[in-house]
């Protein structure tokens, strides 16, 4: 079994050492589902909420989550992103908005917390501004989709 890099011989939380790693291209997609009233789903594809653009606040707020991952996420290093995208899909049938991130770097470490962080505070901020209308929305399936770089190389997510 492998031993875990985030605790130090006392045992206790430490932040890992990447000095000596190379830098190399690194890239994480991430995905979140937000399970909503159909009204709510339909005044969002309409743009019809008091509180203006759900999903264009919801992408400025993506992007700044992931830049905030390390100061929000303990033992998170600083990471100079190169890039973070949010991307919205509808689907109707399940009642859903589906929100995935891709966050990419040249770096030591990778950015799986990151893209993880930015649906995940993307998702939140759609609740915050339709929690008038439907305070029954669930955020769901937070999860790592797909991770390219490091020494552990290429992960993609098999669907169940």
């Amino acid at each position: 079994m492998e031993k875990f890099t985030h605790l130090n011989e006392q045992g206790r939380g430490r932040m890992v050492d990447v000095s000596e790693k190379d830098s190399t291209y690194r890239e994480a997609r991430a995905q979140a589902r937000v399970i909503m009233k159909k009204e709510t789903l339909q005044k969002i594809k309409g743009g019809k909420l008091a509180k203006g653009d759900v999903l264009g606040v919801a992408q400025v707020a993506g992007v700044l989550g992931a830049k905030q991952t390390p100061f929000l996420i303990p033992m998170c290093h600083p990471l100079m992103i190169s890039a973070i995208d949010l991307k919205f899909d509808f689907v109707e049938e399940e009642n859903c908005l589906v929100i995935e991130a891709v966050v990419k770097l040249y770096g030591q470490t990778g950015v799986e917390m990151e893209a993880l962080t930015s649906v995940s505070i993307a998702a939140l901020t759609v609740y915050d501004m339709c929690k008038a209308v439907d305070r029954e929305m669930e955020i769901l399936q937070i999860r790592l989709l797909e991770k390219k770089g490091g020494k552990s190389g290429h992960y993609q997510r098999e669907e169940l």
